[in-house]
């Protein structure tokens, strides 16, 4: 069982930056994902850092979103720069250990989601 907590979100303009924290019950051995949605849209696939620190990025956000994790606090970040209002969502962290990665099936742990908000 991973308990999964998220913090950060809040409301910037456009243009500014946010950056996400996702603190885990257990990290070692996770893969870790960053999912968003929308309002009247579909649960979809920001960014994830495999057990083996391998980064990925949906290409909506490539060049502007950076994730990272701090083992020993088991801490992951989605750092977001460059904020446009497309990308106002709540954005859940989410941990698997299977190899699957990209669908929101592919993870059997979420957080509750924090919301972010962005103003143009």
């Amino acid at each position: 069982q991973v308990q999964l907590v998220e913090s950060g979100g809040g409301l910037v303009q456009a243009g500014g930056s946010l950056t996400l924290s996702c603190t885990l019950s257990v990290l070692l051995s996770y893969n870790v994902a960053w999912f968003r949605q929308a309002p009247g849209k579909q649960r979809e696939f920001v960014s994830r850092i495999s057990r083996d620190a391998v980064t990925n990025y949906a290409d909506s956000v490539k060049g502007r979103f950076t994730i990272s994790r701090n083992m020993w606090n088991k801490i992951v970040y989605l750092q977001m720069s460059n904020l446009n209002p497309e990308d106002t969502a709540v954005y859940y962290c989410a941990a698997d250990r299977g190899f699957a990665w990209l669908d929101a099936k592919d993870y059997g742990y979420w957080g509750q989601g924090t919301q972010v908000t962005v103003s143009s």
